[in-house]
């Protein structure tokens, strides 16, 4: 079984390279929504949000998603300190994921911090995405219904596109002038070619 990590920056459109990978019937593991379903029904990430960060950010048994990303990404401490009680469940999760997939000749793991919470190490490739600041910025707002300076703060939270690219074995540029479809067919014959090498 390959491995591929997808991975990019808010508004970058990895959510939608991650679906035409979907489109060519390879399963992927989406990291961001099942970490959110894991921060609702994970009774150890529950107990450990509750007494880092307070008991009232847990309402009908639901994280409120908006005030814990208002704490977290103003404080990159707060960030690494949510993450480090977040991505021990979800590795374990995906881990699972993986081994009922294990007939699969390749799967994908979409994932935005694929590098900092050392998921790459799990994978045998790693793809970023990346399009210009200007439209990730307007694509994000447009999606989140938040505003630019939200965006950008998230933005500065996360690793600097540039890094990504040097940890990446591959880049697709989501800037809406390269074609998406062509990228994707043409990492995925390279991966096959080195697979039969």
């Amino acid at each position: 079984m390959i491995k591929v990590g997808i991975t990019g920056g808010i508004g970058s459109g990895k959510t939608v390279v991650a679906e035409l990978f979907r489109l060519h019937g390879i399963p992927v593991y989406d990291a961001d929504m099942q970490a959110k379903l894991l921060n609702d029904t994970s009774e150890t990430i529950r107990e450990k949000i509750i007494l880092r960060f307070g008991n009232d950010l847990y309402a009908d048994g639901r994280l409120d998603r908006k005030r814990f990303a208002e704490i977290i990404f103003q404080d990159k401490n707060l960030l690494r300190e949510a993450n480090s009680i977040i991505h021990p469940e979800l590795r374990k999760h995906f881990l699972r994921w993986l081994q009922e997939r294990r007939e699969a000749p390749l799967v994908a793991i979409d994932a935005a911090v694929l590098f900092e919470s050392n998921f790459y190490k799990l994978t045998d490739y790693n793809i970023t995405v990346t399009a210009p600041e200007t439209m990730r910025i307007r694509r994000a707002t447009a999606r989140d219904n938040s505003r630019s300076e939200q965006v950008k703060n998230r933005m500065e939270s996360q690793m600097a596109d540039a890094e990504r690219i040097r940890l990446s074995d591959f880049v697709i540029v989501n800037d809406n002038a390269n074609s998406l479809i062509k990228q994707i067919e043409e990492i995925l014959s390279e991966i096959g070619r080195r697979k039969n090498k």
